[in-house]
């Protein structure tokens, strides 16, 4: 299944971009690195219980043209409209 991610546009006002997420345990916090629309991916930096990884995740359009990647076991969708 093919994604359409062409109107995400200004994408560059989002690289360094910070969200957290609460997981019932510890805050865990993403960072925006580089998103590569031609491959519809982005890397985030994810920063949990002290340990920063860069992972790259695919990005998916929902049914209102909201961009978000999903993160964890549980597929959680973070929204890059959400991220400061």
């Amino acid at each position: 299944m093919k994604t359409k991610v062409s109107n995400f546009t200004e994408f560059r006002a989002y690289y360094l971009s910070e969200f957290e997420l609460y997981d019932g345990e510890a805050f865990i916090t993403f960072n925006i690195v580089g998103i590569d629309l031609d491959r519809s991916v982005i890397q985030i930096a994810v920063t949990d219980r002290g340990r920063i990884s860069v992972i790259t995740y695919d990005l998916m359009t929902d049914k209102n043209g909201r961009l978000y990647f999903e993160y964890g076991i549980m597929f959680e969708r973070i929204y890059l409209d959400e991220f400061e």
